[in-house]
């Protein structure tokens, strides 16, 4: 992709405005922070040259400074709340996030349990945390929240919930999704520690919308896009426009509860520190982009995937077509169709010429490979060998896996395995590749030109299988499928 954002710039000035934030509170801040902190392919997406773990990163220059609060919402617990992207339950969730900030050697200070009525999930949860030697504590439902201001702030509300101990002047407070209550525990804490005479402050980090943007900004607009299923609406804060006479982008939920903040914060520390909900906000990405035209360009691409995706899983019966439509407005509305992306024309013209289920890929150098089914390999297993081939320069008529080494492969699907496909998959057909690669030069190239594959757009004239998918994700390989399967069938693996 063509970058259009500094990283390293990013890094810098975000961990200052950090530290600049927990001075202006005498030395205690609570951030809340929304998104992903490592793994945000969303972000390195809409702005080609942000790395997937550039926040976490980020945090990790402030690393002795720093101590994490995770939150987890007790009926989540519950209810077995899957999170979506990786197919886990919240509460699992947490534990993966506790290893992977303790593999970074970040301190995590303890698990809050949120709308605690006695569950009987969130008990065996918490004595699980206990066992591992991980501190727990809990916050209660409060009556009337968030309108009731004097019942909220008293003993009855926030003094009712057990108090955080933390040790360190920045406390980050994350979740393993929306609705945890991270904010609800960083007011609650702050109620705390005025109580204890400790100044302490709070604030917000979200990545996206981008404050200093404009309102229909694609990269504004993909932000849109990735939340339709919760109805986020980007808009012009009016609170911060009031105050400064400048325009400021936020979104609806958070300019709707700021006047409860607002009068929270009054309550407990005399003053609310902040004139807008945008001035809560720490996020200092849209100062690092260099390239507009090439954000805008990678954040129109993330529209039109988004679509996609939306109308993959109508297709699935796993997504209702109201999102397909809206998704269609907003496409409407930022002028962005699939001509942007040429690997969408280029597979349903090669499926129309085969009569079989086929795919395109465009290249980091503009050129178009495509992959068509075959007897032995499916079109996203050919597709991978057409576009490495390419990537590494070697002709189209070499030939980088032997028929005896696929063959035996497809025998044992169909035989062993008992599989009804004998053709291979994306996983297989790599390592199909990597077992010839020890005899054959030409699929040692070909295997060296992998990473290549990350940041392609490629297409499918057909939903592709899950394993198919997964394998073109962990390549860091941009997929859409047109919202039909090959087969007309009732199940479909």
């Amino acid at each position: 992709m063509r970058i259009g954002f500094d990283n390293n710039e990013y890094m810098s000035i975000q961990s200052e405005c950090i530290r600049e934030r927990i001075a202006q509170f005498g030395g205690k801040l609570y951030l809340e922070f929304g998104g992903k902190l490592f793994d945000d392919y969303h972000a390195s997406r809409v702005l080609p040259g942000f790395e997937p773990d550039s926040k976490i990163r980020m945090l990790a220059t402030m690393k002795d400074e720093a101590e994490f609060v995770v939150v987890i919402n007790a009926e989540d617990i519950e209810k077995n709340k899957i999170r979506g992207d990786l197919g886990i339950t919240y509460d699992d969730d947490v534990l993966r996030l506790i290893d992977a900030f303790r593999h970074m050697g970040f301190y995590v200070g303890s698990v809050v349990i949120t709308r605690y009525q006695a569950q009987p999930g969130a008990d065996l949860f918490r004595e699980k945390l206990s066992n591992f030697g991980i501190k727990s504590f809990l916050h209660y439902s409060i009556p009337g929240y968030p309108a009731d201001i004097a019942g909220i702030v008293s003993e009855k509300g926030y003094g009712k919930n057990e108090y955080i101990e933390t040790e360190r002047p920045l406390v980050v407070v994350t979740a393993p999704g929306p609705g945890s209550g991270k904010m609800a525990v960083c007011l609650s804490q702050l109620y705390h520690e005025n109580k204890r005479g400790i100044k302490a402050g709070y604030a917000k980090f979200e990545t996206f919308p981008v404050w200093n943007l404009p309102l229909k900004h694609p990269v504004n607009v993909a932000y849109e896009s990735a939340t339709v299923d919760l109805d986020d609406v980007n808009m012009i804060d009016p609170f911060h426009l009031d105050a400064y006479g400048t325009t400021a982008v936020n979104y609806n939920r958070d300019v709707e509860i700021y006047p409860v903040l607002r009068a929270m914060m009054e309550k407990m520390l005399g003053e609310c520190p902040y004139k807008s909900p945008t001035d809560m906000g720490v996020n200092m990405a849209g100062f690092c982009i260099f390239d507009d035209e090439a954000v805008r360009e990678a954040a129109n691409k993330e529209i039109l995937r988004r679509y996609y995706s939306a109308a993959q899983d109508f297709a699935k019966l796993t997504g209702p077509e109201s999102l397909v439509d809206k998704h269609k407005l907003i496409m409407q509305q930022a002028g962005v169709t699939s001509d942007i992306n040429p690997a969408i024309a280029a597979a349903i013209e090669r499926d129309q010429q085969t009569g079989f289920p086929a795919g395109a890929m465009v290249l980091n150098d503009g050129s178009i490979v495509t992959g068509k089914t075959s007897d032995l390999l499916g079109a996203s297993a050919a597709l991978l060998l057409n576009a490495v081939k390419k990537l590494a320069g070697i002709p189209d008529e070499a030939l980088l896996i032997s028929a005896e080494i696929i063959e035996p492969i497809c025998s044992m699907k169909t035989g062993a395995l008992g599989s009804r496909n004998p053709r291979l998959h994306s996983d297989e057909v790599l390592i199909a590749l990597a077992a010839s690669s020890v005899k054959n030069e030409n699929a040692k190239r070909a295997l060296d030109a992998i990473p290549l594959l990350r940041d392609c757009d490629a297409h499918f004239s057909v939903i592709i299988s899950s394993v198919d998918e997964k394998t073109y994700k962990k390549l860091g390989i941009n997929l859409t499928c047109e919202p039909k399967y090959e087969h007309r069938t009732l199940y479909h693996k």
